[in-house]
């Protein structure tokens, strides 16, 4: 069992930067893939970016290749995902959540993970 807490929403210009945060309960955290989704009002849950277990491979949507890196710690049971040259766009309800081995294929998949954080907010104002 894992729980999942993001944190680090907010409210951001245009061209700013955030970086949120996923705390995760439970001693396995570690045999996890992570992945970020997004859910802005009105669509489909989207793919963000994922990490495998030892953070030796990472993958991202199209729409945020080049701004946004994740990374994990798993000596704090952690990932984390920086956001750069932040677009109204980008504006959504960012979810954290872990699942076991896969592939680049699978990881953008939300079928593909166990256990979902509640999300946290991010707004980016033009």
């Amino acid at each position: 069992q894992v729980q999942l807490i993001e944190s680090g929403g907010g409210l951001v210009q245009a061209g700013g930067s955030l970086r949120l945060s996923c705390a995760a309960s439970g001693r396995t955290f570690s045999r996890y893939a992570m992945g970020w989704f997004r859910q802005a009002p009105g669509k489909e849950r989207e793919f963000v970016a994922a990490i495998t277990w030892s953070g030796g491979s990472v993958y991202y949507g199209d729409s945020v290749k080049g701004r946004f890196t994740i990374s994990r710690d798993n000596t704090k049971n952690t990932v984390a995902l920086q956001m750069n040259s932040l677009k109204p766009e980008d504006t959504a309800v960012y979810y954290c959540a872990a699942g076991g081995p896969g592939n680049g294929l699978t990881y953008q998949t939300r079928g593909h993970y166990d256990y979902w954080g509640q999300g946290t907010q991010v707004t980016v104002s033009s």
